[in-house]
């Protein structure tokens, strides 16, 4: 999928564990482990809005676009 889920890096950034940022924006650990590891098909505005406050960043510092190389 070309789009990756820099999540992971914007916490250990802000030193927030999964368990913390799991609290802040009243996620369970699974739905928020499911999205960390890229494996979400769909995240709402509302919990990427969430996300984005308890970390203090952009919708940008989480998701990224990443164009897919084709193969011959």
């Amino acid at each position: 999928m070309p789009i990756i889920v820099n999540l992971d890096v914007m916490m250990a950034k802000r030193k927030m564990s999964l368990n913390e940022l799991s609290e802040k924006v009243d996620l369970t650990l699974s739905n928020l482990s499911i999205l960390k590891t890229g494996k979400a098909k769909a995240i709402r505005f509302s919990t990427l809005e969430a996300v984005c406050k308890a970390l203090n960043c952009q919708p940008g510092d989480i998701l990224e676009f990443q164009e897919e190389e084709e193969t011959d």
